[in-house]
Order: structure tokens, then sequence, then C-alpha cells
């Protein structure tokens, strides 16, 4: 089963960039929506996760988080078993 990453980030994020190189680290492929210029699709993600913060990832319609949660997940060992 292939799982679907999707990832909203926005422009000069450290966070979105830290997350994007771990996923990219473990040759993840993922869809990235950069709302950075989309008012209304940043308020809809916000009210979807109830965050205000970016990134916000998704594996398989499943909210993990954002990159804290992301690596938390990685040095859990949990994150290649959500992947695989």
């Amino acid at each position: 089963m292939t799982r679907r990453v999707t990832l909203y980030t926005v422009r000069g994020c450290g966070y979105c960039i830290r997350a994007k190189a771990l996923l990219d680290a473990k040759l993840v492929q993922y869809t990235e929506h950069d709302v950075t210029s989309d008012g209304a699709e940043r308020d809809r993600v916000k009210a979807l996760t109830a965050r205000a913060t970016f990134p916000q990832i998704f594996i398989n319609d499943r909210l993990v988080g954002g990159c804290d949660e992301l690596h938390a997940l990685d040095r859990a060992g949990d994150l290649d078993r959500l992947l695989s």
C-alpha cells in the first residue's frame, strides 16, 4: 500500500524546511501545498487542524501534526511504520 503524504507549508518557514528535509532523506514522495499567498486555504487548514502553525502534515488523511511531531515519530521509530 502506498502511503499518501500531504504537507501544508508557508514560504520561508524553517519548520517546513526541516519537515521536508526529513521526508526527502527517507525518499518519501509527498504533495506540498504552499498556502503562503492563499489566505482562504490557510484558514481552511487552520480550521481543519485546530492549529495555527505550519507545516501541517497528513499521512493517509490522518493529521500527524507539525515538524516537531514528525521528528518525534521518527525518533520513536513510528514514522517508518506509518510510511511502510
